[in-house]
């Protein structure tokens, strides 16, 4: 039973993804000379952006056509996300887009899935019990706060899109994780451990054409996609938004590093840059392997944490993670600096 419920979906989105990427690689019909003028692949602009493309078709093909998952109004306004991202993503993907459209493109987003009865109906609270948001009575606070972790979220995966794996590998654990919570005696979601797992099948397909050397980006498609999946799983299960701020601690630790360094210095928030941590390590002498693999194991170990932890204790990790990653980031910021005006030092002489 377990391999038919699981297994079986798992391997379908798995081979799905893997085919689809093949076709788009193999097929001259889809391939380009440059997809986008963008400084954050650097010499990588020539690679497919169509990996996203793969995934989403991929897992929404296995999810529609799962016999053993009942599509309720909260699925569909997954689905219809889904959708929305493939045609704004992919346009994106094609000519590179103003943030201030991206940000509007989110909020619709999020509107969307509002519409489809996707809400944060209340926050556990740190010292003992849950805060109730009155929907009814509050919409657009209600709508205000689902906004506020779409956001977070899909842009703090949107920009580990930055080296290869990263995106993908940091989106695989976060699904296992979901999916392995979801299975938990006190918890046991099926449906939701069932698109955890399909989650997981696309992008360990798609992991195989981009762990480094890439031979196919996420694009615009993938990045989005893989971060509303995860942000709206996180709410469908039961709010299980603080084991999702525990996983995916790093990225948003860094991201939210990030905009407050960009408002520090007077500068757009949203404007592409390559202050983020895995650009600030390449700048240390780290390859791109060795920050992959950084940033699963940090993720793997944190995830293990996030299943272990329950209450309380699950909001006294989130704050010591969260702070030594600030001191990490505080630390790499510092060394990454010293050895940026050691360069110009030695080139100025």
């Amino acid at each position: 039973m377990f391999t038919e419920l699981y297994i079986v979906p798992f391997l379908i989105a798995f081979a799905l993804t893997i085919g689809l990427i093949l076709l788009f690689l193999l097929l001259p019909l889809f391939k380009r000379e440059i997809w986008r003028m963008e400084n954050r692949h650097g010499c990588k602009k020539a690679l497919s952006r169509l990996g996203g493309v793969s995934m989403l078709t991929s897992f929404s093909f296995a999810v529609f056509f799962d016999t053993h998952l009942v599509l309720t109004r909260e699925f569909y306004g997954l689905l219809c996300g889904s959708i929305l991202i493939f045609l704004f993503g992919l346009w994106d993907d094609l000519s590179e887009l103003n943030w201030k459209i991206q940000v509007f493109f989110q909020v619709v987003l999020t509107m969307t899935i509002f519409f489809f009865g996707i809400h944060i109906v209340s926050i556990t609270n740190p010292l003992g019990g849950m805060i109730i948001i009155p929907y009814e009575n509050a919409i657009l606070l209600s709508f205000f706060i689902l906004f506020l972790w779409v956001f977070l979220v899909i842009n703090a995966m949107n920009w580990l899109d930055g080296l290869d794996g990263l995106c993908g590998g940091v989106s695989f654990i976060t699904f296992v994780t979901i999916f392995l919570l979801s299975l938990k005696p006190e918890v046991y979601q099926p449906p939701i451990a069932l698109l955890a797992i399909i989650g997981a099948g696309i992008t360990l397909g798609f992991l195989f054409f981009n762990m480094y050397p890439a031979r196919i980006l996420a694009g615009t498609v993938g990045s989005l996609f893989l971060g509303f999946l995860i942000a709206v799983l996180a709410v469908i299960a039961g709010t299980k938004i603080a084991t999702a701020l525990l996983v995916l601690s790093l990225p948003i630790m860094d991201a939210l590093f990030v905009l407050w360094q960009r408002i520090r210095e007077g500068s757009s928030p949203f404007h592409p840059d390559k202050r983020h941590l895995h650009f600030k390590l390449l700048r240390l002498g780290w390859s791109e392997r060795q920050i992959a693999s950084f940033f699963f194991f940090f993720t793997m170990l944190i995830s293990f944490l996030s299943l272990v932890t329950h209450g309380q204790g699950k909001f006294i990790a989130l704050f010591l993670v969260f702070f030594f990653i600030f001191l990490l980031l505080l630390f790499i910021e510092h060394r990454s600096e010293a050895g940026h005006l050691e360069v110009k030092k030695i080139i100025s002489t």
